[in-house]
């Protein structure tokens, strides 16, 4: 396994984590009385999550677009990522909290789609690593 394909992977599993963690914390408010104790409510725990996904996102795509040469697929990442981080340093402030939820779940599908296409090319035939 090479280490863009385990760079992608992770990249695609952080991503999902974010977009969970964001499909989660509604509903967990829901269910329990004692939320605000816990530790996923905290905004830091949003922006730790965002900055793991920042430079494995970038090293893969990077990795992977110096083989296969479809630029395509870094778009696809960059626009994901770009929400991602807007979502996590101005989402609340600019679009309150369900825009700041939506920013993020859009830009978290986005990266795990560019992490796929990336994935996928790097195991094709067409990319030689």
């Amino acid at each position: 396994m090479t280490l863009s394909s385990v760079l992608d992977r992770s990249a695609i599993g952080l991503s999902v984590l974010c977009l969970l963690h964001c499909i989660a914390v509604p509903v967990a408010f829901v269910v329990s009385f004692s939320f605000p104790a816990l530790w996923m409510v905290d905004e830091r725990f949003h922006q730790f999550l965002v900055f793991l996904v920042l430079p494995t996102s970038f090293l893969a795509l990077a990795l992977g677009c110096k083989k296969h040469r479809t630029w395509v697929v870094a778009a696809w990442g960059i626009c994901g990522i770009t929400l991602l981080l807007v979502a996590a340093l101005f989402g609340h402030d600019w679009v309150g909290e369900s825009g700041e939820k939506l920013l993020t779940g859009i830009g978290s599908i986005l990266v795990v789609i560019g992490h796929v296409l990336n994935y996928r090319l790097c195991r094709s035939n067409a990319c030689s690593h």
